[in-house]
């Protein structure tokens, strides 16, 4: 499952296409995994498995914002749509922070303002992704 994830979220491949279609095969390969392989007990590797996935697409998307001020724009907005209480200075130091891509995702502000909540309602033609663990349990 992670070697099929890692190739939907290559980033090189991921950047270019718009966030609804990665999404969607997202979802078809967790659905169809969990369906398929549901008789085992994953609990534990579909939780490490999730929180992977929501990594590797906060990397996706900061690197779809590319500049340094789209990235404190865009961060900003949700740090006021989902009431983070994160300083403006901690918001400037990640956007003109000069690590790569996916340590800057790892930050904390970036997992404070791109949060699960984000990634489970969907906007506009996005789909909703679909939550590994809570597919399982459900």
């Amino acid at each position: 499952m992670y070697d099929k994830a890692k190739s939907i979220l290559c980033r090189k491949r991921a950047v270019a296409r718009s966030l609804a279609s990665t999404f969607k095969q997202l979802n078809w390969l967790i659905r169809g995994w969990v369906n398929y392989y549901r008789i085992g007990s994953m609990k534990g590797f579909l939780r490490n498995f999730s929180m992977w996935l929501r990594h590797k697409i906060r990397v996706v998307l900061i690197k779809q914002w590319k500049k340094p001020r789209t990235i404190y724009k865009n961060l900003m907005k949700l740090n006021l749509l989902y009431r983070c209480r994160l300083s403006h200075e901690d918001i400037y130091k990640v956007a003109n922070s000069r690590l790569g891509w996916y340590r800057r995702a790892g930050m904390d502000v970036v997992n404070y303002c791109i949060n699960v909540k984000s990634f489970s309602t969907p906007k506009g033609d996005r789909p909703a992704l679909v939550d590994p663990l809570a597919y399982y349990l459900k």
